[in-house]
């Protein structure tokens, strides 16, 4: 896990700016709409499935801001895991916000199928934030879900990789999930999830290198 951290001057940094600039000109420019809408109009006509739909709105209200900085108050709380809590709080807050800027520059609306699936007791989030910009909470790109939920991923599967250095890396199943998740509630097309997880790891990328999480549960020494 430790592979994926880096530092601000270095090349992963700037391949994944590099890479979320040319995925936002992609999308700006509309280039890959005809993909997009291709793939949520499969999901749009597949939802239906009970079981299927309850997990995927669960898992996909899970990486709403609330619930993340929840987690975050709670490592706060206990010692051990205090920087943890902060370095995610911070993230946390941090890609909510850049992500709904970002959104109200690039302009995108969200897919326009309603979702059909089984009822859910809470309303799908959207959890767009972006002070004196009109319209971010109906932008579609990046995905502010999956930019937390690379987010999470990462920061606990680095504080873990010393004590655990492949069972760390089960934890990017989670971000995986998510995104999918916000594409089947029918909340972002593809590509928006893509653009999230790109902006998403150059942050944790960064901030993680910065911490140096991985000490809270490295292994004793004899």
């Amino acid at each position: 896990m430790q592979n994926w951290i880096f530092d601000i001057r270095s090349r992963s940094f700037v391949l994944l700016v590099i890479s979320f600039v040319i995925v936002s000109m992609l999308v700006y420019f509309q280039i890959t709409e005809s993909f997009d809408q291709l793939i949520i109009s499969f999901v749009a006509d597949n939802v239906g499935n009970p079981t299927l739909d309850t997990i995927m709105q669960i898992i996909t209200e899970s990486g709403d801001s609330f619930y993340m900085l929840g987690f975050g108050v709670l490592m706060l709380l206990i010692k051990k895991t205090r920087r943890v809590g902060i370095t995610l709080m911070i993230l946390i807050v941090l890609s909510t916000l850049l992500t709904g800027y970002i959104k109200c520059g690039i302009d995108r609306d969200r897919p326009i199928f309603d979702y059909e699936g089984a009822p859910f007791p809470v309303k799908i989030s959207r959890d767009t934030f972006a002070l004196f910009c009109e319209g971010g909470y109906d932008a579609s790109y990046p995905s502010g879900h999956a930019a937390r939920a690379i987010i999470f991923g990462i920061i606990l599967g680095y504080a873990l990789s010393e004590r655990f250095p492949k069972g760390s890396y089960l934890l990017l199943i989670y971000p995986l999930l998510v995104s999918i998740s916000r594409v089947y509630v029918l909340q972002h097309f593809p590509m928006d999830v893509i653009g999230g997880t790109i902006l998403g790891l150059m942050l944790a990328g960064v901030m993680s290198k910065k911490t140096k999480l991985y000490k809270i549960f490295e292994k004793s020494k004899p």
